[in-house]
């Protein structure tokens, strides 16, 4: 073989070294640039993981919550199911004893198959008002009062409500000794039977009221053991107590006082003249001169 062929032999062979080599490097260059791109990729689903992941704590998180919260709403529910049950047979039992002395309870207002009583079954009538209500048969209106009706517990204001409780199932109805002092002070307002009553009356817009300082006394005379000291809180917790069990319909004003030449001023309660009572009217009225509130 000449020289000249052997150079043209080896000068192609350099070319399709050269060929093969230019396609490698575009090919490693190709494997780089998916390389770099799959790098990328798996950067960003990483990401997103820990996004998934950061999530389904948090939603974990929220449903251990709500399960807390779920728990704790059904302890509620069942609390109250259980004083809604308490409390029924507590109104229950005030419309049987109602009942007895002769009290006419709106019928809506009855489950007449709850109530314990010595007769067997309850009268149902009409009265003036278009209304239906039970008594026991042959029961008097003790209002005597062919269009008006003695008020079903339900109708009666708070402090009425528990005034007209024993001591005991007042003190099963609630623990806070303010409240209990609150309506053993409406019942020795409104019952006569009472008799240790602080109450005095009033004139012009005032029927009646009661001055702290009595209250004072009053308190510890009602609870023995009682210092001077906690007696002037339960004077302003027990006050505290009328308002929001009369739904406000008592008032309360300062009042300048006088005692050996020297002034002070002193709290006073007041029922006002017109404050609305359920079964009520201020003292005077000729058709309710002997009801009281």
């Amino acid at each position: 073989m000449s020289s000249a062929s052997t150079l043209d032999e080896l000068a192609r062979a350099v070319e399709r070294l050269r060929e093969q080599n230019r396609q490698l490097t575009e090919h490693v260059t190709d494997l780089e640039a998916d390389l770099q791109e799959t790098d990328a990729r798996v950067d960003t689903l990483e990401a997103e993981n820990e996004t998934l992941r950061d999530e389904t704590e948090r939603l974990r998180d929220r449903l251990g919550d709500c399960e807390t919260t779920t728990e704790r709403l059904e302890a509620a529910t069942d609390a109250t199911r259980k004083r809604s049950g308490a409390n029924k047979e507590r109104i229950e039992e005030l419309q049987a004893r109602e009942l007895e002395k002769g009290a006419h309870l709106r019928a809506a207002n009855v489950d007449r198959c709850d109530l314990e009583l010595a007769t067997d079954h309850l009268e149902r009538l009409t009265k003036d008002d278009g209304r239906a209500y039970y008594r026991l048969p042959e029961s008097e209106d003790p209002l005597d009062r062919g269009d008006s009706v003695s008020l079903a517990h339900g109708d009666l204001l708070p402090i009425q409500q528990l005034a007209r409780m024993d001591d005991e199932m007042r003190r099963s109805t609630t623990n806070a000794l303010p409240t209990r002092l609150a309506a053993k002070l409406w019942k020795a307002r409104s019952d006569p039977d009472v008799g240790d009553n602080p109450w005095r009356q009033g004139c012009k817009t005032v029927r009646e009221y009661v001055k702290a300082s009595d209250l004072k006394h009053w308190i510890r005379r009602q609870e023995s053991g009682v210092s001077d000291a906690y007696a002037k809180k339960l004077v302003s917790r027990t006050i505290d107590a009328l308002l929001d069990l009369s739904k406000h319909r008592l008032a309360v004003r300062k009042q300048t006082e006088r005692k050996n030449g020297l002034s002070y001023t002193e709290r006073r309660v007041l029922l006002p003249t017109d404050a609305d009572l359920p079964g009520d009217q201020p003292a005077g009225s000729p058709e309710t001169a002997d009801v009281h509130g």
